[in-house]
């Protein structure tokens, strides 16, 4: 990625309409103008037209309901990527096409207000490099539309957006952790890679029929925080057939663990993350193979297109069975008052668990002595997203000792749940889901056990439609021998 500069600095929210005119000269001048918020018609005549012979005339899924997502391609002291007039385009025709989203394009950071935001199902970043905006109540609405269950697409220079440019100096770590990591080092542009499908039969994956394949891009190669302990990795560069001493070469582009990945999902609370660095050339989308990919890609962040983001270090067999069955297997603490939500993290990722659960009893660990609950500063919540990140567990299910009686009281922890990505709130004789379905939760308590875990998991594969939670006590002598017994059990064949 050649450094590139525009006369913009930092834009926020209170700066970037004072500059609209100023930079309208400069969107005109590289073909890039419009109208704030509008979708662009775009680009070279021929390119549309090989954008509209190339997109596929059916989605892979159904839409739930009507889907919108915004197309965001704000760059910063950078020129930005030819790619990206063609990128709005292809997504652009391709929603409308296929009938499965609508596109709104903007570069205003004030699409991010809460209020404007909560109108998309997911928002794509498009090639996006530099400080986008520095407005901390817009970045905390960007994290909390994801963290709540909304959809976050990056593509090639998203990797450095929320950096200062030139240079790519961290300026928001946050948004390299949710998007699964940083950098921008690469080859030459048009570097020849041949690509291993690290999971052929993922649905994002489904369009290249299982076969690896090679291609031309500018292929960058990231750094921290990616490690596939976070992120389920979808294709990557196959070290044994790429010639790896291609030159020139831009920056560091060896890892040391000989890992390259250039695409993936993961999830970030409940929203469903999608990255991939093949987006430098505006051939990329009008490509029918990667116009589909793309396409999957959009539907899976939109929340249409099910597919599985446990983090590939992480699949074992029973993960794998889980995943098919739609089963999650959560830890909860045996008594909240004598152990901290934290410790029962670090208890879950020690066992190799991906769930926890969380109880309004439990303080949040001894350097944040506070109780789990609704009244936690934004700063002490960013604590726990970044505890459950770096243990790669997620937060399922919040118990509390009574709901209120009052609505807005209810409302309050529905809300709290909501930002926490929390899939359902427990309390005697109440369960309510702060999105989505409720799913069923079995405990995995001594009378389980003593139904036997084969016989209670055959019953719960017979009789139980939709999402299912088993929770287990961090507490349990036999908790170890019960994971055990239940990794055998939902792994067996059937």
């Amino acid at each position: 990625m050649k450094e590139e500069t525009m006369p913009r600095g930092p834009v926020t929210r209170r700066t970037f309409l004072g500059r609209t005119a100023a930079t309208a000269g400069v969107l005109a001048a590289s073909g890039l103008e419009r109208v704030m918020g509008q979708p662009q018609a775009g680009g070279d005549p021929d390119d549309r037209q090989r954008i509209e012979r190339a997109i596929p005339a059916a989605a892979p899924a159904a839409p739930l309901r009507p889907r919108k997502l915004l197309i965001f391609d704000l760059n910063v002291n950078y020129g930005g990527h030819a790619s990206i007039p063609t990128a709005n385009t292809a997504f652009t025709l391709m929603g409308k096409k296929t009938g499965a989203f609508e596109t709104v394009v903007s570069r205003d950071p004030a699409v991010f207000e809460p209020a404007s935001l909560r109108q998309f199902d997911a928002v794509f970043f498009n090639n996006t490099v530099g400080n986008c905006f520095e407005d901390p109540a817009l970045r905390q609405s960007l994290i909390e539309f994801v963290y709540s269950g909304g959809g976050l697409m990056g593509v090639h220079g998203t990797s450095v957006a929320f950096t200062k440019w030139p240079g790519a100096i961290e300026d928001w770590p946050e948004f390299g952790i949710m998007l699964g990591a940083r950098g921008a080092n690469h080859k030459a542009n048009n570097e020849h890679v041949f690509i291993k499908l690290d999971d052929p039969t993922h649905p994002v994956n489904q369009v290249f029929g299982g076969q690896d394949f090679d291609y031309r891009d500018e292929f960058f190669r990231v750094h921290e925080p990616y490690s596939r302990h976070r992120v389920r990795v979808l294709m990557s560069i196959d070290t044994a057939r790429t010639d790896m001493q291609q030159q020139p070469s831009y920056g560091a582009v060896v890892r040391a663990d000989d890992d390259y990945a250039l695409a993936w999902v993961r999830q970030y609370g409940r929203g469903r993350v999608f990255y991939c660095t093949i987006a430098h050339h505006p051939s990329v989308f009008w490509d029918p193979r990667m116009l589909r990919f793309y396409l999957a890609a959009t539907q899976f962040a939109l929340g249409d297109l099910p597919a599985p983001t446990t983090p590939s270090a992480k699949l074992t067999p029973a993960v794998r069975a889980q995943e098919r069955l739609g089963w999650r297997l959560n830890l909860v603490a045996a008594e909240p008052g004598e152990s901290t939500f934290f410790e029962t993290v670090d208890k879950a990722s020690r066992l190799g668990m991906l769930y926890v659960g969380g109880s309004n009893r439990q303080k949040i660990s001894r350097d944040i002595p506070k109780k789990f609950h609704d009244r936690l500063t934004a700063e002490e919540m960013q604590q726990i997203r970044l505890k459950l990140d770096a243990a790669s567990v997620r937060l399922l299910t919040y118990h509390v000792d009574a709901m209120p009686s009052d609505s807005a009281g209810q409302l309050k922890i529905v809300e709290f749940a909501r930002k926490m990505g929390i899939e359902a709130v427990v309390a005697p004789g109440t369960r309510i889901a702060p999105e989505g379905k409720l799913p069923q939760i079995v405990s995995l308590d001594e009378a389980a056990r003593a139904q036997g875990i084969h016989s209670l998991l055959d019953e719960t594969r017979r009789y139980e439609q939709g999402p299912v939670i088993f929770c287990v006590e961090s507490g349990d002598d036999e908790l170890e021998r019960t994971i055990e017994a239940f990794d055998k059990a939902v792994a067996k064949p059937t």
